[in-house]
């Protein structure tokens, strides 16, 4: 199993990186990334929907699917119609249009179960499963997004790519470190596979991927960064690694509470699209903020 999710990273990972340059030639508007951002917001939104249909839950894939779409469409709002402010002001007022199709989101889903109402003991617990899919498959993916145009649109695809480098690579090792090493569980009651060595193979990894990509990985889109210390591109790294291990054991609470093992049979080993993106969508908005306060590149 190892080397099965080995030989897919090495495949996934180039083709990703592959998609973010040719983009990156196409100007500010990011239209393949665009597209590449609503099919995998369709997809989550799809399977959350898969996950959370149990119990009283009845979540409705039409409705948090068009909702997911909103909010990824208002990622781009700024950027596209209002493409003048730069920096962290252009980065505040795109994240504003994303924080009012939330709200617009919600209210369409509020109204979704009014209109659907028929007994009582249904109505908000399937609200609750609506929003939850909405803020996860839609806002998170519209937050990470938002690193094409932050710092700056020609190293935006930098800036992203340390987050998704650093999470997976401490995805890898912390699976290769746990089935090596592992034998302390972590959280036995929610993730029974997590133990903390491989929570320390995660930081590990993380902290190595980081620092290739933050020190080599500018030259793919012809950007020249440089790094302003190694505490800061270690710290950054390590950073990633610990709130993408917590990514992944919150979607396992998300699955444990379900009681079902993956989000999806997307990929053998793998599971669902969920499962592969949990890291990185969970330390999205982190590494922004800490792109924001604290860049590791000047």
């Amino acid at each position: 199993m190892l080397g099965w999710r080995l030989a897919v990273s090495a495949i996934v990972v180039p083709l990703l990186l592959g998609l973010f340059y040719w983009d990156s030639q196409l100007g500010d508007g990011a239209p393949v990334l665009l597209v590449f951002c609503l099919l995998l917001t369709i997809r989550g939104a799809f399977e959350l929907v898969y996950l959370l249909k149990t119990r009283v839950m009845r979540p409705v894939f039409s409705v948090t699917a068009i909702c997911c779409v909103l909010t990824v469409l208002a990622a781009w709002g700024q950027h596209r119609l209002l493409p003048t402010a730069a920096g962290l002001p252009r980065l505040l007022q795109s994240m504003g249009l994303v924080g009012a199709s939330l709200v617009f989101s919600f209210l369409i889903l509020l109204l979704t179960q009014a209109i659907r109402y028929r007994k009582p003991g249904h109505s908000m617990e399937s609200l609750g499963a609506n929003s939850l899919t909405v803020l996860y498959a839609g806002g998170l993916l519209a937050v990470i997004a938002q690193f094409r145009w932050y710092p700056n649109p020609q190293i935006g695809y930098f800036a992203m790519g340390s987050v998704i480098i650093a999470a997976k690579a401490g995805d890898v090792m912390a699976y290769t470190f746990g089935r090596l090493w592992g034998k302390r569980k972590m959280v036995p009651l929610l993730s029974p596979g997590k133990t903390w060595m491989g929570g320390f193979g995660a930081v590990v990894g993380s902290c190595l991927g980081g620092w290739l990509w933050l020190t080599f990985g500018g030259r793919l889109f012809d950007a020249r960064p440089v790094v302003s210390d190694m505490t800061s591109v270690l710290c950054y790294s390590a950073v990633i690694g610990v709130v993408g291990l917590i990514g992944d054991l919150c979607e396992s609470l998300i699955k444990r509470d379900v009681e079902k093992k993956d989000s999806a049979t997307l990929m053998p080993g793998f599971g669902g699209l969920l499962d592969m993106l949990d890291s990185p969508l969970f330390a999205g908005p982190i590494a922004l903020a800490w792109w924001v306060l604290w860049p590791p590149v000047g």
